[in-house]
């Protein structure tokens, strides 16, 4: 290992590491507000609420992501009128917004059904309880199932966290130099993989551990009074 190739380095690694943690919070954010109404419609009976939400999220769980990144950098740019409408909206172009795009659809899909999922085991009782109450579906829906939903699919909901993270290295394949992008282009300077590759592992090694922490702590918040009960219960017997 030649430490001073990876301190010589440092600033293109610190380049790629402001570029991902921009692409993944930016694309788990705006995939999360999209997820849950797409999650709430999954979950109508209505077959045309219904379906297109499911051949949504089917064909982005059931294509590679890095083929979604094809698609969209490779052939969205050559569809009639697209170099026009760059013109007029300038951010539509480069591989930024394609990555961005990529990132975000994919993980809306998996997070609707992380949340669908998690919306449909809401205890029966709750939502009785809510409707006596004089609760509309609206309200309901608000202040009981996605509330309690959205606690129980922060376990799940992490992992695809960590999953994004770790697969917004393929935005490197569509020339973004990202952290992955900066070991590659090291990689080519200098023909060292390790020192190349080790580094940036560490960069994500680092993020991922970060992501962890931060959702304990949410877990952990909201999770408080599942720890009482067991205290209190422990007491009693």
């Amino acid at each position: 290992m030649d430490l001073q190739i990876i301190w010589d380095e440092l600033p293109l690694y610190f380049d790629g590491l402001l570029l991902t943690i921009q692409l993944v919070p930016l694309s788990l954010l705006i995939g999360f507000v999209i997820a849950v109404p797409l999650a709430v419609m999954r979950l109508s009976k209505n077959p045309f609420v219904n379906y297109p939400v499911f051949a949504f999220t089917y064909a982005f769980r059931g294509t590679p992501l890095i083929v979604q990144l094809f698609i969209l950098y490779y052939g969205v740019g050559t569809l009639d009128g697209y170099s026009e409408l760059t013109k007029e909206f300038n951010f539509l172009k480069g591989a930024y917004f394609f990555a961005l795009l990529g990132f975000t659809l994919n993980t809306a899909a998996y997070t609707a059904e992380i949340f669908r999922g998690a919306m449909a085991q809401t205890s029966f009782g709750e939502v009785e309880a809510a409707k006596a109450c004089g609760m509309s579906q609206f309200l309901i829906f608000r202040r009981i199932i996605i509330p309690s939903a959205l606690r129980r699919a922060l376990p799940a909901y992490s992992n695809e966290v960590i999953f994004m993270l770790h697969g917004s290295a393929l935005a490197s394949t569509i020339t973004l130099v990202d952290l992955t992008g900066a070991a590659r282009i090291v990689q080519s300077r200098y023909y060292a993989p390790y020192e190349a590759f080790i580094t940036a592992a560490v960069f994500y090694f680092v993020l991922t551990f970060l992501f962890i922490w931060l959702f304990r702590l949410v877990e952990n918040h909201y999770n408080r009074h599942l720890k009482r009960r067991e205290e209190t219960i422990q007491v009693v017997t």
